[in-house]
């Protein structure tokens, strides 16, 4: 079970192999595993052949599995609990993580975990999770970006290539494994919990908290442990048809926390091929002209880290290709993240850098805007208008082709580079489009076939002349 790497002496005089302790960051973790389980003190292990510091694949060490025999009195059914080993620092030398002081977080701060549900007469567990909790480590370690209690990654397969209606996941903390402190910083215990199409949906229209919730208060769904079942043919709505009240009820009353998505969307300013870009139209938008004085205080804003993490995220540039993440993180609020490593980027900016910086220039105004999203993006504009600017705050489309970002905001929302006088603002790629508050519910009342666009043909574009925007959708496969 343990890392066992034999060391030999160059003296003559030893011929003896010395097995060095366990390494300290390791060892926390089985600490805290052993209470758990103090009857299993040598799991099943899947183990990375050649570990990540060798080049090899697979950023986790070890995947732990264990038989967790769940609690019937609370409904609680036997299943297997799989813990990572990996993404925080084992070692403290320095060979995957930086090492930091130990009152921060250790490695990227986490470590996953993932219940699945017992099938009977099962005597050993399934290990395509630990193929599942590889990619997801791949995905950290290749963009940077750390995964959250309240994050919800779209995946748009089956978990476990089956035909299974669990296809997506949501985060949330482990049920029993509590934060711990290691000697290279703190460590804690993100649960990957299965959820349907619709869940999914639920949970970017309104918040992935609120939905773990909803997934606790039944037991086929998940219950308390919040258990993967994934032969579940029912989503919490088909099993409570009054849970989509509580989220249409709390979509209303405190909006949607989902702040941005990765997507594929691109801009264009109509005749932007005419001599009409001259000098003159640069910097229209100065710093004493824009939303972010000293009246705006209590006011929702931009907040410096989000704008600062879109532009060094566009001064980086996007990659061209994706085929290594074959998913989508999907970001939210971004004060909603406490006691996080700054030094890493958040989940909002889910991308890989390409060979080509991409150099911001300065911000311009724009006398009119085409905005164009496929069609996954462009039925999330409803989520944004209904559930994001009706209430005060704004919602970014980055693209996962090139170096593109569309923030919407509205007219409450301060230290935006756009405003009421100038809607349209480009900073490079950056667009970012204020929208008044009858503008909202007008684009709302417009784009209502959105929310549901079986009889909807498309490509499809929506038009505001007196607005001077205009917006296509476009089939996924254009």
């Amino acid at each position: 079970m343990e890392e066992r790497e034999h060391f030999y002496s160059s003296s003559s005089n030893f011929s003896q192999p010395t097995m060095p302790a366990t390494p300290p960051g390791l060892e926390a973790i089985y600490s805290a595993c052993r209470r758990l389980y103090p009857t299993q003190p040598n799991p099943l292990q899947v183990t990375a052949l050649v570990k990540y510091w060798l080049n090899g694949p697979d950023p986790l060490d070890y995947i732990s599995m264990y038989s967790n025999n769940g609690d019937p009195e609370r409904h609680i059914p036997p299943h297997w609990h799989y813990i990572s080993f990996g993404l925080s620092d084992l070692h403290g030398d320095g060979r995957v993580h930086e090492s930091s002081a130990n009152e921060g977080p250790s490695g990227y701060g986490f470590e996953l975990t993932f219940r699945l549900k017992r099938e009977p007469g099962e005597a050993n567990p399934p290990t395509w999770p630990a193929a599942l909790m590889q990619s997801l480590a791949r995905y950290v370690f290749q963009s940077d970006n750390v995964l959250c209690s309240g994050d919800h990654v779209s995946w748009h397969t089956p978990l476990d290539g089956s035909e299974s209606r669990i296809q997506h996941m949501l985060m949330t903390e482990d049920a029993q494994l509590q934060p711990i402190t290691t000697p290279f910083g703190s460590v804690n215990f993100v649960q990957i919990v299965g959820v349907c199409s619709e869940e999914l949906r639920a949970s970017q229209h309104w918040n992935g908290p609120g939905v773990i919730e909803l997934l606790r208060s039944k037991s086929v769904a998940g219950g308390a442990w919040l258990i993967t079942d994934m032969r579940r043919g029912e989503t919490i709505f088909e099993i409570d048809p009054q849970l989509q009240e509580r989220v249409d009820q709390g979509i209303e009353q405190e909006g949607s926390n989902l702040s941005g998505v990765s997507s594929r969307c691109s801009w264009e300013e109509p005749g932007s091929n005419d001599a009409q870009y001259d000098d003159d139209k640069e910097n229209k938008i100065h710093d004493n002209k824009r939303r972010g004085s000293n009246d705006s205080a209590g006011r929702p804003h931009i907040s410096d880290h989000d704008s600062e993490q879109i532009k060094a995220t566009l001064k980086k540039g996007l990659s061209t290709s994706r085929t290594n993440l074959p998913f989508k993180i999907e970001g939210k609020e971004a004060d909603s993240h406490t006691n996080r490593n700054q030094s890493r980027k958040e989940s909002f900016d889910s991308t890989v850098s390409s060979e080509g910086p991409t150099e911001l220039t300065r911000t311009r105004s724009l006398d009119a805007v085409h905005l164009k999203f496929n069609l996954e993006a462009g039925l999330l504009l409803p989520l944004a208008l209904r559930g994001r600017l009706r209430h005060g705050r704004h919602f970014t489309f980055k693209s996962v082709l090139n170096d593109v970002a569309i923030t919407f905001v509205s007219s409450s929302v301060v230290g935006s580079f756009a405003d009421e006088e100038h809607p349209f603002a480009a900073h490079g790629m950056w667009l970012q489009v204020l929208l008044t508050d009858d503008f909202i519910d007008e684009m709302i009342n417009e784009l209502e076939e959105l929310s549901n666009p079986d009889d909807t043909l498309f490509p499809k574009t929506y038009s505001w002349p007196e607005r001077r925007l205009c917006v296509t959708v476009l089939p996924d496969e254009m």
